[in-house]
């Protein structure tokens, strides 16, 4: 694993170290570059904005954020965010981090997906959603250091990424499809379930048992 890229370093604590270690024997391959670059991406951003944010629980963060799509770490009817938030809250829990910091984490993994808040909360928070912004749909693109954003791909490459990454978001809730509904994620499901349409919000007010008057 590459430790230093210019001056964005992947913490190299023990802790950092067990969760890479999860991340490689629990992800895959498309996962663990995915989310080595999410980092990458998310501390530079922060180092750039001059933002003082903890590196280390950034960095679990980032290599738990899509743990959730991993059959290990899957549950039956939650969304695969919370999934993999819950799976670093365990984690974190067991080393004895302080609960402050395990909430972070969850929450910034939880809400990676949610566009409009997270520039509202902690650094770490909003950094990991930046991060995977630019690592998905290429937001910032033009903004990020075109060297290091070259540097990082080289040493994590986006091998077949545009197709495998939705590929293995399906992957990871086909088995729970409604978990998707009110998320960017129902997109996902639409597209490879034939005839599924996530409920509509207007029709589940007009079939509100409570009387129109």
């Amino acid at each position: 694993m590459t430790t230093s890229l210019n001056n964005t370093a992947i913490p190299d604590s023990k802790l950092a170290g067990e969760a890479t270690a999860i991340l490689r024997e629990h992800g895959t391959s498309l996962i663990y570059n995915h989310s080595l670059r999410v980092y990458l991406f998310a501390a530079e951003q922060g180092r750039r904005q001059k933002l003082r944010f903890d590196a280390e629980l950034l960095y679990i963060s980032a290599a738990f954020h899509d743990l959730g799509l991993i059959k290990k770490f899957s549950s039956p009817t939650e969304r695969f965010e919370v999934d993999g938030a819950n799976a670093a809250r365990q984690f974190l829990t067991a080393h004895n981090i302080p609960e402050e910091q395990v909430q972070t984490a969850w929450e910034a993994i939880a809400l990676h997906t949610t566009p409009g808040i997270t520039q509202y909360m902690k650094p770490e928070v909003a950094l990991l959603f930046t991060g995977v912004g630019l690592d998905v749909l290429g937001e910032g693109f033009d903004n990020f250091p075109p060297n290091l954003r070259e540097e990082i791909v080289r040493a994590y490459p986006r091998e077949n990424f545009k197709e495998g990454i939705v590929q293995a978001f399906f992957g990871g809730f086909a088995h729970k499809p409604d978990s998707t509904w009110g998320t960017v994620k129902a997109d996902v499901v639409e597209r490879f379930i034939p005839g599924y349409k996530s409920p509509n919000f207007c029709d589940l007010i007009a079939n509100s048992p409570f009387p129109n008057s």
